[in-house]
């Protein structure tokens, strides 16, 4: 019985290791070996690292900047009125502070109905920007790989596919290169 187990574990290791053989020189179920070259990108330093980069941050930056501002202002609206009526409440009559309640939570629910607003505005600009800094970066990773020969081009920033990549397969230099020399 147990030269039967050494012979079928002895067949499976000789099974298995030419199944990676035939999957490694390509000829397994079909798989086309790929001779080409393979390279990685790092998109979020694209992003940082060019002109046009630049610009979508800052355009980025200051469009939610100016969103903060308005609701910041509301905010101290806001203070302001629960101050006074702390102020108030104890010479306001039963109605008059009924009154100034309801207009206040009136105000705290459009506050809170802008800030959703304004957030929401800030995401779909977001959005719509770096999804246009999306297809730019596209088509100059394509104009690198093409003039590098290269077959595949993998994300290699935090959260992409990829774990491990030698620094020589790393071509982010010259697309942001490429990149600026077409959008200076």
């Amino acid at each position: 019985m147990i030269q039967v187990d050494a012979v079928a574990k002895k067949m499976f290791s000789v099974a298995s290791l030419l199944a990676a053989l035939l999957a490694v020189s390509g000829c397994a179920a079909g798989v086309a070996k790929v001779d080409g070259k393979i390279g990685v990108v790092d998109a979020a330093r694209v992003l940082s690292e060019t002109n046009v980069g630049k610009k979508a941050k800052d355009s980025l930056t200051i469009f939610s900047k100016n969103r903060q501002a308005l609701i910041e202002m509301d905010e101290k609206e806001l203070r302001r009125m629960e101050e006074d009526f702390g102020r108030q409440a104890s010479v306001l009559s039963p109605t008059a502070k009924r009154e100034r309640e309801e207009q206040f939570r009136r105000r705290v629910t459009e506050y809170q109905q802008k800030a959703n607003d304004m957030n929401r505005e800030v995401q779909e600009k977001q959005k719509d920007v770096l999804e246009g800094f999306r297809e730019k970066v596209g088509l100059m990773v394509g104009n690198v790989s093409k003039r590098l020969g290269l077959q595949v081009v993998i994300d290699k920033g935090k959260g992409g596919p990829t774990l491990y990549s030698d620094e020589g397969l790393d071509i982010t230099g010259q697309v942001i290169d490429e990149f600026n020399r077409e959008y200076p």
